[in-house]
């Protein structure tokens, strides 16, 4: 077995991680699947940000862990879960780090979803956002 490589996030590959101040909510066959004001969104080089939830505001009885995983350099080994009412479609939708690399370790107990997997990942600005 190969040993797996661990990056540092810098200039010739930025990545940060900010709280979100939007609401997020992640639909798939009219089902709300995630409803979170406390989103994440990582920007990782030229790619498009990601909304990582924490799993508290995800309905897990929704999803069904699988054997499916993959590795960033960068964040770490990441686990998947299908999204059981999506069908093939909701096939290893989801995906978590559940030990991330140092650099990004405030996305652990998060959950994110590929776009093109769910029916929508929505950011609305919170009315309430700057109240507390």
């Amino acid at each position: 077995m190969s040993e797996k490589s661990i990056r540092i996030p810098g200039p010739d590959h930025p990545i940060t991680v900010e709280h979100n101040p939007c609401r997020v909510v992640v639909t798939l066959g009219g089902r709300t699947i995630a409803d979170s004001r406390d989103a994440l969104t990582l920007r990782e080089a030229s790619y498009p940000p990601v909304q990582y939830i924490p799993r508290r505001d995800v309905d897990m009885s929704l999803l069904r862990r699988t054997d499916h995983s993959s590795h960033c350099p960068y964040k770490g080994d990441a686990a998947y879960y299908s999204i059981v009412p999506g069908g093939e479609r909701g096939e290893n939708a989801v995906w978590t780090y559940e030990a991330p690399n140092a650099a990004v370790s405030n996305i652990k107990d998060h959950l994110a979803f590929y776009p093109e997997r769910v029916d929508s990942i929505e950011e609305m600005a919170s009315p309430e956002a700057g109240t507390f």
